[in-house]
């Protein structure tokens, strides 16, 4: 195996842990690096792109996964919040219209109901799963998220809660 070869694979190796150790708890976080390597990857197997170049994307991958971290340390939230935050973040009307210290407070709040609302089994019951909604959909029009963007947000906290679901429902 060619050494470029070699060099791409073990970037690829280290990224990918990397993202998946980092932003396993995080959905939005994981799809959005996740994305982005598997696209650099699949242009490097098409042959669109040579092996330095792959090499560059990737580092500069690195450099903005750890701007990523130094930017969620600023924002103050513990890896929860975090996770329910960069879920309501996704968009960015919502972004330019509440700002980051609404969005926090919005993730704050999720985290604390969510987390004491979520019992063993309720990513199978379909009742508890419609309570939950509700919850997130009542908290969002509280804070005045835009309703036009509500149902994709909705839709990515739930996604988020089943992330966090077994650990939550393990440490009790």
């Amino acid at each position: 195996m060619p050494l470029k070869n070699l060099a791409v694979e073990l970037l690829e190796k280290l990224l990918k842990d990397e993202i998946r150790g980092r932003m396993s708890r995080n959905v939005v976080q994981e799809k959005a690096y996740t994305d982005r390597l598997i696209e650099t990857l699949r242009r490097y197997h098409n042959r669109s792109i040579e092996t330095a170049q792959v090499i560059e994307e990737m580092i500069e991958l690195a450099k903005d996964f750890q701007d990523r971290l130094k930017r969620d340390e600023e924002l103050g939230l513990n890896p929860d919040e975090l996770a329910f935050y960069d879920a309501l973040a996704n968009n960015e009307s919502a972004v330019r219209e509440l700002g980051d210290d609404i969005l926090k407070k919005i993730a704050v709040e999720l985290t604390e109901k969510l987390r004491s609302s979520t019992t063993v089994d309720w990513q199978h019951r379909e009742s508890v799963r419609a309570k939950l909604r509700n919850l997130i959909r009542r908290l969002l029009r509280k804070y005045k998220y835009p309703p036009d963007e509500a149902p994709e947000a909705i839709k990515l906290v739930m996604q988020q809660a089943e992330a966090l679901a077994l650990e939550w429902t393990e440490q009790g």
